[in-house]
């Protein structure tokens, strides 16, 4: 497999691999071992969804220098995360909304992980075969909320506030990507994930001595410097080596 994305047409939803722009139907578990149509679907009425449907959405802060720095936090020592709600989750091309129009709203470029098998206590040495691979994610923030509150829960769990996709890309080191964030095409945040403190293997280690995490769950890995405020009209796009964009706009 290579990238794997979320389809639907109609009333009937299915995962498909992407070659080239066009989309190979999947056939059993995306999970397991499917097989996948030969010929492609036709893109007419296809609309792209959330590229998983997760039990949990984790997020990991703090997890860039130069980020913690921005914020005025001590460096961590040990991964910090909380949950974001499954309904914050928006697919490639839709709206992020603003529910607060007096309150600061931040843009947040990050990678995620997806992960593909059940897991619960493994090391950092095994976590990565327990990984399905990586997309792109924002995670937008209430920074209003947040200053306001020591749980970081609400101000970053409003509908559209997890924007994630377009594909999971299954065949992809993490540990050396450029990540960047383009508001009205204008470059805001620009580093690379060799940058990030806690690596994708240590925090899926991490967190499954926590909690069990199953197939589908994803987890983000925290964001770079240069993050910054939206307003609607913003059009927010965020790049990733080796992954296909991240667009969407702001209402």
């Amino acid at each position: 497999m290579a990238a794997i994305g979320r389809f639907s047409k109609g009333d009937e939803v299915f995962h498909a691999k992407v070659v080239d722009g066009e989309i190979f139907r999947a056939h059993g578990d995306i999970f397991g071992a499917p097989s996948f149509d030969r010929q492609p679907t036709p893109r007419k009425g296809v609309k792209t969804l959330v590229p998983v449907v997760p039990s949990k959405v984790i997020a990991v802060g703090l997890n860039y220098a130069d980020h913690v720095r921005e914020m005025k936090h001590e460096l961590p020592k040990e991964p910090l995360f909380w949950f974001k709600a499954t309904t914050s989750l928006l697919p490639d091309g839709g709206k992020i909304e603003i529910p607060f129009r007096d309150h600061r709203t931040d843009f947040e470029a990050e990678l995620a992980i997806v992960i593909g098998r059940k897991i619960r206590n493994v090391t950092a040495t095994t976590a990565a075969r327990y990984i399905f691979g990586y997309t792109a994610a924002q995670d937008i923030s209430d920074r209003t909320i947040q200053k306001a509150e020591s749980q970081w829960a609400r101000c970053k769990s409003f509908d559209t506030f997890t924007p994630l996709g377009p594909y999971v890309e299954t065949m992809l080191d993490p540990n050396e990507l450029s990540i960047q964030q383009f508001q009205n095409g204008q470059l805001r945040q620009n580093s690379n994930t060799r940058e990030l403190i806690f690596k994708p293997a240590e925090i899926v280690s991490f967190v499954s001595t926590n909690m069990t995490l199953l197939p589908g769950d994803v987890i983000l890995t925290g964001t770079p410097s240069g993050v910054g405020a939206i307003q609607s009209g913003d059009k927010l796009e965020v790049r990733i080596q080796g992954l296909a964009s991240l667009i969407n706009t702001v209402k």
